[in-house]
């Protein structure tokens, strides 16, 4: 008898094949688009260096690849549990007993326009014990020289619901990374943030932060500076062969630490820039 199949939003560990791949071009930009993978960015190389873990890179969990939205919450939620509006919720665990990084990255998203150098893509966000809320996802690629700019957005339906947003890119590991924070939430025996927060620890890290200044990987003679409209970073750069850096609009089990309510028809949204310069400029 063949073995079930698990299905990805069921385990965050399970396969992830990319499925069709749509290249955007501009100047010395590429990006790969796999909207049936969550609609995640498969890989985005400049002046022909490949900057992400990429689908044919061996890592095919659907965790563990690309650079995929999360929506709509970021990170652990705690066992799967929290409360909102006088009612208490339980979401499916897919990652250690906990629900990880929303629906989104599990899912296929509908491409709703694709031209040379930009795309949107879109998600009918469920209603359902996956996520009782529904609601919709919207995201943004754009191709601008030498610069990538990233745009998620998710819009309530006609109730409120907690919300969360971020991105998670897994960047070939860098010869040097570039950041300095200026607080972190400290992790308990679940390996889940909590307050209050503390002053920076050394790595290696798998924490959330508040940082405002400089971000910045380097590799291959090239430096890629990353800012966000958020002062919430997740760090994660204890695998040997990848550094995540994740712009997140809260902290991980947010919707118990620090939630925010977005009413009925409210949009909530999160950019995200990309920015290269080789090393002879």
């Amino acid at each position: 008898m063949a073995a079930e199949l698990i299905s990805p939003r069921d385990d965050a560990l399970s396969p992830m094949p990319a499925g069709p791949l749509h290249w955007l071009r501009a100047g010395r930009l590429e990006v790969a688009l796999a909207p049936d993978a969550g609609g995640r960015i498969a890989q985005i190389r400049y002046n022909g260096v490949d900057w992400l873990i990429g689908p044919d890179d061996g890592m095919r969990a659907t965790i563990a690849w690309g650079c995929y939205p999360m929506v709509p919450w970021a990170g652990r939620v705690r066992g799967g549990r929290f409360d909102f509006d006088g009612r208490s919720h339980a979401l499916p665990v897919n990652f250690g007993g906990h629900a990880i990084h929303g629906v989104g990255f599990s899912r296929p998203w509908r491409i709703e326009t694709l031209d040379a150098d930009s795309a949107t893509l879109s998600l009918a966000l469920p209603r359902d014990a996956y996520w009782p809320f529904g609601g919709t996802a919207t995201q943004s690629v754009r191709l601008l020289g030498d610069r990538l700019h990233l745009e998620l957005a998710v819009q309530a339906g006609d109730q409120a619901m907690p919300v969360v947003l971020g991105w998670h890119p897994w960047f070939r590991k860098p010869e040097r990374l570039e950041f300095t924070p200026t607080a972190m939430y400290p992790r308990d025996g679940e390996g889940i943030a909590t307050l209050p927060c503390v002053a920076p620890v050394s790595g290696p890290w798998d924490d959330c932060f508040i940082a405002g200044g400089e971000i910045a990987l380097r590799r291959a003679g090239q430096r890629l500076h990353l800012t966000a409209d958020t002062d919430h970073w997740v760090m994660y750069d204890a695998a040997a062969h990848a550094t995540c850096v994740e712009p997140q609009t809260g902290p991980p089990d947010a919707f118990t630490l620090a939630p925010r309510v977005l009413p009925p028809g409210q949009q909530h949204r999160l950019c995200f820039d990309l920015a290269w310069q080789t090393d002879d400029e």
